[in-house]
């Protein structure tokens, strides 16, 4: 299993345009990515939805995981999003 922690970037969190971007990115992986804050459920992060429900906020911390193969590839393209700033 790949898991990696990273900070929010984006001042308004994992919401709407951010929130999306990382929905397309962790769907267009070959397996499935999940995020979860500290202490959290994790989420599907392919889900607009799931990502906005989450209410992770700007410097929140945010664990990224996935399973299988390309699983760390596929963690590291959606961690390297959340970790930059969305909000331009």
């Amino acid at each position: 299993m790949a898991e990696r922690t990273v900070t929010v970037a984006s001042k308004v969190g994992l919401h709407a345009r951010p929130a999306a971007l990382v929905a397309r990115i962790a769907a267009a992986q070959p397996v499935v990515v999940t995020i979860a804050k500290a202490g959290g459920a994790p989420v599907a992060a392919s889900s607009v939805l799931n990502l906005m429900t989450l209410g992770a906020a700007h410097g929140d911390s945010v664990v990224i995981a996935a399973e299988g193969d390309g699983a760390e590839a596929a963690v590291n393209a959606v961690a390297d999003l959340v970790a930059k700033d969305l909000d331009g």
